[in-house]
């Protein structure tokens, strides 16, 4: 059975850094083999994309967050990271980690993070 589960969100202040990280289990030997990725969604606002791995080992990064979030895969812990630095209050939302296998994607619970003064 899938199960991905995410932590690291919270409060922060504009300017300040946050690693989320979402731990998947029952994937066995194809973690890493399919696209992995985080989205954010706030209450009532279409869900976004934020970053994923995808085919032919890229990386994408939806805009707004070029140049501040990374993601990164650990295959020895079948754990995936979102670091985020330089956060800024319209980065608040629920951010939700995915992982895709032949034929669905599996979601995390979602975690909160808010970025205010």
């Amino acid at each position: 059975q899938v199960q991905l589960v995410e932590s690291g969100g919270g409060l922060v202040q504009p300017g300040e850094s946050l690693r989320l990280s979402c731990v998947v289990s029952g994937f066995g030997s194809i973690f890493g083999a399919y696209p992995m990725g985080w989205y954010r969604q706030l209450p009532g606002k279409p869900r976004k994309l934020v970053a994923t791995t995808t085919v032919g080992d890229s990386v994408y990064y939806e805009d707004s967050v070029k140049g501040r979030f990374t993601i990164s895969t650990d295959n020895a812990r079948n754990t995936m990271y979102l670091q985020m630095n330089s956060l800024k209050p319209e980065d608040t939302a629920v951010y939700r980690c995915y992982a895709r296998d032949a034929t669905m994607s599996h979601w995390g619970q979602g975690t909160q993070v808010t970025v205010s003064s």
